[in-house]
């Protein structure tokens, strides 16, 4: 497909790929789209006005929610709410999920949405990019009766669509509908995105390991083991470089174009890892297999794990396959840190 297609076109030509499509994912992959062009714009004159800092609420995961966090989450349920395209949605940002019961058969929509509204929220105050992440799966209750708590507790290997959108230099949305990853670039002048990555893969060895050192001390000794190797390398020539943002979108998106890993480990203040599986690892981790990469918890498949909650934590080793199988060779020698 050429590099000027615009994600609606994209979008519409890609929908002949499934069959007996109703046109019901495509209107919310739409939908989506909406939203990040709202909410990019409000990141991006963040410095103007007063919308930067805390908001003073903490989300339910006891973290201070950022005045953008609030905003970014009330403009997407808002677009998906007012075009009555999803059932449900579940949120980061929200302690319960949301069922949508509006005036036009909501209950019969087919598909769910989990979200985080802004990751790396924090690093707004300096500048630095920042994203939304995004995970759609079918609905597993029947059409017609609200939907429960079930529908949202589906392992990611059910996932039907994720994606993110990296809000920085340019502003970008990457997705996938499980037939490999592309990336689409707005043009702020006309505010549309082009198809600028099409078919986007991971390298199979990397030279970037994205993690935040800092807390070696608190780390599993299998982590710990394999940042070691690493040194090792460095001595024996080998070409390494710690890059590590602190935004996972933008970490991630980094390293599936040039080739790392990045691992959010449990961790003895962590004991449970801190990445939320289902708005998070599972997103990320349909990414990175559709784009020949692979995630895990340091044991198993990401996409495998069987969500118990709505807000649960998982480590995370994510990235170009060959860096991940070495961090799970270190991992698979301490197996008792596998009990998280």
């Amino acid at each position: 497909m050429k590099k000027n297609t615009t994600l609606g076109e994209f979008i519409i030509n890609k929908q002949i790929e499934f069959q007996g499509s109703s046109g019901e994912l495509s209107r919310l992959l739409n939908a989506i789209r909406l939203a990040a062009k709202v909410v990019n714009y409000e990141v991006n004159k963040a410095g103007l006005v007063n919308i930067l800092g805390a908001a003073g609420e903490t989300n339910i995961q006891g973290e201070q929610q950022q005045k953008l966090d609030v905003y970014a989450n009330e403009k997407f349920k808002q677009t998906l709410i007012n075009r009555e395209i999803v059932c449900g949605i579940a949120s980061e940002e929200e302690d319960e999920f949301i069922v949508i019961e509006g005036g036009n058969k909501a209950n019969d929509n087919k598909y769910i949405l989990l979200m985080d509204p802004l990751d790396g929220s924090s690093n707004i105050d300096v500048n630095v990019s920042v994203g939304t992440i995004f995970s759609v799966y079918e609905r597993i209750t029947p059409k017609g009766q609200p939907v429960t708590i079930e529908d949202f507790l589906q392992p990611g290997n059910k996932q039907v669509a994720a994606g993110y959108i990296v809000y920085g230099t340019s502003t970008m949305l990457v997705y996938t509908t499980g037939k490999g990853v592309n990336g689409f670039t707005l043009n702020p002048a006309i505010g549309t995105y082009y198809l600028s990555h099409p078919k986007m893969q991971h390298p199979k060895m990397g030279k970037i390991y994205s993690i935040n050192e800092a807390n070696y001390v608190h780390f599993p000794q299998g982590v710990k083991d394999y940042l070691k190797f690493i040194q090792k390398e460095v001595e024996d020539g080998k070409n390494y470089t710690s890059r590590y943002i602190g935004s996972l979108v933008s970490d991630f998106h980094r390293n599936m174009i040039k080739g790392g890993i990045y691992i959010y480990p449990t961790s003895s203040k962590n004991p449970k890892g801190k990445l939320r599986l289902l708005y998070e690892c599972n997103p990320i981790a349909f990414l990175a297999e559709q784009s020949g990469g692979k995630a895990t918890d340091g044991y198993q498949r990401i996409l495998d794990i069987k969500p118990t909650e709505l807000h649960q934590r998982v480590p995370f080793f994510c990235g170009s396959t060959e860096m991940v199988d070495k961090a799970m060779e270190f991992m698979q020698k301490h197996p008792e840190d596998s009990n998280y």
